[in-house]
């Protein structure tokens, strides 16, 4: 009894703080609330709407959940700071929350969502409208356009305590901007969030007493919307053990699935890369062996033409060659008198008209200087006619030697 006299003595002070200053504790008992009870945020009712995290409250029957819902804020430009336990002096003060141009502190309490104990990273406003950040909010892009992609590192120890302060409780302190924050002019809730904790408090379902920490609803799209259809139930540890692991499960299928993807995509690529390479070496390889033909079928090419070169030159110097039969033929007859051989040169002298193939070899280009070659013949014939008239003349110094007779 004691306890409610002083509960409803703070919460008379409470509602004569002005407004603009709204203030601080609402209520306090010497009973800690509960864990935070596990649940999944509704999706986005429409634009406009900010995240408002569900906490324990205090009534006649003790503590009661008020889920956590979508809300239109009372005017552009404010944030949400949630309300939060805190232990001081023997007893658990709650100090309300409210809205303002910041985030204060709420007593380092991981509400998730975006609330992970420090400020607020579930979105910003951006020119008159509210950004939402997908990683930590459930939006639907089809009907949500003002959105954004923002990973939250969240370096709060994760767990599932309600309150600051005393034993087992949560050892965050305010920094100095968040109390310099809780000096601002701050606007109590809207009408609709005090409706919807009126509503939260007047079903017995909500009760801890009841529940055990496992209320019926835990979130809701619209404030004082509790039809089963539209909330969030409560799990319970069995449940959320199984969705732990379920969740686990489909995790390490997704990174098996992508590791094998991966190693798939690897594989593939490797052998692209083999056959790229094998398909080079293979190109390389014709190239190198036309290249080779090429050269073999130059070198053939400069070896024919190099061939009917020096066969096309040949045959202009046959002709000169043929000079040595000629005296070779007329020096064996006039061997037995040198005085034959003395006047037997004068007709000799004439085969040296006969070197004029040399202007001949101007006709390179021309292969006909072989059909040339029957010159031979024409030397012959002109040599021999004057080894019969060197031989008479032997003959009539023969009989001139004869005239003397021994007797």
């Amino acid at each position: 009894m004691s306890s409610n006299i002083r509960s409803l003595t703070l919460a008379l002070a409470m509602f004569a703080v002005p407004a603009t200053s709204f203030a601080q504790i609402g209520i306090s008992i010497t009973i800690a609330p509960p864990e935070l009870p596990v649940y999944e945020q509704p999706v986005i009712p429409g634009d406009g709407y900010l995240w408002t995290p569900g906490y324990w409250a205090y009534g006649d029957e003790g503590y009661f959940w008020v889920p956590g819902t979508w809300v239109q804020p009372p005017s552009v430009g404010v944030l949400w700071t949630p309300g939060y336990w805190g232990w001081s002096d023997g007893v658990y003060a709650f100090n309300r929350g409210y809205w303002g141009p910041h985030i204060g502190f709420y007593g380092g309490v991981n509400y998730g969502y975006g609330y992970g104990g420090d400020g607020y990273s579930g979105g910003r406003w951006n020119n008159g409208s509210f950004a939402y950040n997908r990683a930590v909010n459930n939006v639907n892009i089809s009907s949500i356009h003002n959105t954004y992609n923002e990973t939250v590192v969240n370096n709060t120890t994760v767990n599932r305590v309600s309150f600051n302060g005393g034993s087992g409780g949560i050892s965050a302190r305010p920094t100095a901007a968040q109390q310099s924050f809780a000096h601002e002019n701050h606007v109590a809730p809207t009408a609709a969030q005090t409706q919807h904790e009126q509503t939260a408090r007047a079903d017995p379902a909500q009760r801890d007493s009841v529940n055990h920490g496992h209320p019926a609803v835990t979130a809701t799209a619209r404030p004082g919307d509790f039809k089963a259809s539209a909330a969030a139930a409560a799990k319970t540890p069995a449940e959320n053990k199984a969705g732990e692991e379920n969740k686990a499960a489909a995790e390490n299928k997704a990174g098996a699935e992508n590791k094998a993807a991966v190693e798939n995509k690897a594989v593939t690529e490797n052998k692209a890369t083999a056959e790229n390479k094998a398909a080079t070496e293979n190109k390389a390889t014709a190239e190198n062996k036309a290249t080779a033909e090429n050269k073999a079928g130059v070198e053939n090419k400069a070896a024919a033409e190099n061939k009917a070169t020096a066969e096309n030159k040949v045959p202009a110097r046959a002709p000169a060659a043929a000079k040595r039969p000629a005296a070779v033929a007329q020096s064996h007859p006039a061997a037995p008198a040198r005085t034959a051989q003395r006047s037997a040169p004068k007709p000799q002298a004439a085969p040296r008209p006969q070197a004029q193939p040399k202007p001949e070899a101007a006709p390179r280009p021309q292969a006909q200087a072989r059909p040339q070659a029957p010159a031979r013949p024409q030397a012959q014939a002109q040599a021999r006619p004057a080894a019969p008239q060197a031989r008479p003349q032997p003959t009539a110094q023969h009989e001139g030697k004869q005239e003397p007779e021994h007797h």
